[in-house]
């Protein structure tokens, strides 16, 4: 097998070759390596990494080879590459959050999924680029320069978290873990074509994620298959003592749920609300086709309501950067960032502060700290975050009622494909509607799982297909998930990503055009 079709691989598949003694781990992150050195760097690169971590990687994986060598038992995904993204912290490597407030700060610590991927013993490919603080729709608020969608380098990959979809996507990752506060792995996945999940809120820690909105912030797994998923949320969920928000009766099962094959008899339920007026005509298709092939396989299609998800975005954009505005406190060069001294009048604390948080942070974190001290502030606080947090209510007692009468719920992922690069920033409100499927599951709590249902019409870009589960039942998400992506592979005549143009040929191509320009 050539490096190429060793990269294409699935994670799972990888892992099999690996067990059998067909390719070593040394092998495989080198081949991953040398994807990132051809497509991701450069002003016309996919820019998906903002640091590449070649010594470590390789070490692991050879520490890998010796153990597999001498008859140790390992973990099934170990020697698998991973890529993290820059918002968990990583001893060893740069943790910036994507800002220039954290650039190049080395994390004393490790987060938990972290440890766990070390204990897994998978290689850490590097850290992936990311709106920073994770506060966008499309990486193009990092600052380090937006990535590009490995589909059409001139179009978004989705956000926060598109550093990490756009790896999985571009083959220089078989796995990435992404963060989700409101749709910031799944937004993501829908516009690139790979899977993203949102756990349970708990299932997995979130101890060493830097904090935006610390009660819908969840980390969770990016790749190409919904097994691949499965399999890397078993190696980083669990309760963690660390974590005072973690669960300790997760789901389990995932990979087995992912492997059965079978939705026979089981109601899925069609969310009235999130289709139709407003979606693309693509993604409308695309998501009526996916209902046919599930009713096909034996699922009973019933439509519900949930009324109050018309809500769900007001109810977040004060929810959410009420607590960054809190959270992102601590970053004002006193206790941790950056530090910019004041050009004139005396040096305070407090204008030590001020300068700093205005050279350190971009526009739109300033604009959400803005909006949630505002917020918060009294006068305000009953009538604004209170309010909220009373809708927030309201969309909780929505998916319980929905529940009561279907396993699972499907929507759309995102309204529309990937919008082109600079298309939509300077117009906040226009890029906050991309979330308006996704942040419903955040300020629930509940699970959610994107596929790639296929490619829209108008423009041949990758749809995302959206299942959701209630709180703790993961493995819902995954079983119904795998039998869907099965039935719309089988209609393709394979993955998705089987039919994405040339990424080398589109860089070369991308190059040759910003050169003339």
């Amino acid at each position: 097998m050539n490096a190429n079709e060793l990269i294409r691989s699935s994670a799972s598949a990888m892992a099999a070759k690996l067990a059998a003694g067909e390719i070593t781990s040394v092998e495989l992150v080198q081949a991953h390596l040398d994807r990132i050195g051809a497509v991701d760097g450069g002003d016309s690169g996919v820019h998906a990494f903002l640091h590449v971590n070649t010594e470590e990687a390789l070490a692991v994986a050879a520490d890998v080879d010796a153990r597999r060598a001498a008859c140790e038992q390992l973990h099934e995904l170990a020697g698998v590459p991973i890529a993290v993204k820059d918002l968990i912290v990583t001893r060893g490597q740069p943790t910036t959050a994507g800002s220039k407030i954290l650039e190049g700060w080395m994390s004393p610590y490790d987060a938990t999924v972290v440890k766990k991927l070390r204990a897994a013993r998978m290689p850490i490919l590097g850290k992936t680029n990311l709106d920073e603080f994770a506060m966008g729709s499309s990486t193009e608020h990092s600052a380090y320069g937006p990535t590009r969608n490995p589909w059409d380098l001139d179009r978004i990959p989705g956000g926060s978290g598109g550093g990490s979809a756009a790896a999985v996507a571009a083959f220089e990752a078989p796995l990435a873990l992404g963060t989700d506060t409101g749709g910031s792995i799944r937004q993501p996945g829908a516009v690139t074509g790979t899977v993203g999940v949102k756990p349970t809120y708990g299932a997995v820690s979130r101890y060493g994620a830097i904090a935006m909105a610390s009660s819908l912030d969840q980390i969770g797994p990016v790749s190409r298959t919904v097994l691949d998923s499965a399999l890397l949320q078993e190696v980083i969920g669990g309760h963690d003592p660390q974590d005072s928000t973690s669960l300790t009766d997760a789901s389990t099962g995932l990979a087995a749920a992912a492997r059965l094959g079978n939705v026979k008899g089981m109601k899925i339920g069609v969310i009235k609300e999130l289709h139709g007026e407003g979606y693309q005509g693509g993604v409308e298709n695309r998501f009526n086709e996916s209902l046919e092939l599930l009713r096909g396989a034996g699922a009973e299609i019933v439509e519900v309501s949930c009324p109050n998800f018309g809500y769900a975005l007001g109810a977040y954009y004060l929810i959410m950067p009420s607590e960054a505005s809190s959270n992102l406190a601590k970053f004002d060069g006193v206790r941790f960032g950056m530090r910019t001294l004041p050009t004139e009048g005396p040096l305070t604390i407090e204008r030590v502060m001020g300068a700093t948080r205005a050279a350190g942070f971009g526009d739109e974190v300033k604009r959400r700290i803005i909006l949630g001290t505002y917020a918060l502030s009294a006068g305000y606080y009953d009538a604004y975050y209170g309010s909220a947090q009373k809708v927030r209510t309201l969309i909780q007692r929505d998916f319980a009622a929905a529940f009561e009468q279907v396993d699972v719920l499907i929507s759309p992922t995102a309204p529309t494909t990937a919008f082109k690069l600079g298309e939509k920033l300077s117009d906040p409100l226009a890029m906050y509607l991309n979330d308006v499927a996704t942040i419903p599951a955040n300020l629930a709590g509940v699970p959610g799982l994107t596929l790639p249902g296929g490619l829209a019409d108008e423009d041949g870009l990758p749809v995302g297909i959206q299942l959701l589960a209630p709180a703790r039942e993961d493995a819902r998400l995954y079983r119904v998930g795998a039998v869907l992506e099965s039935l719309l592979e089988a209609q393709w005549g394979g993955p998705i990503l089987d039919q994405a143009p040339p990424l080398a040929e589109l860089v070369q191509t991308h190059a040759a055009k910003e050169a003339n320009s």
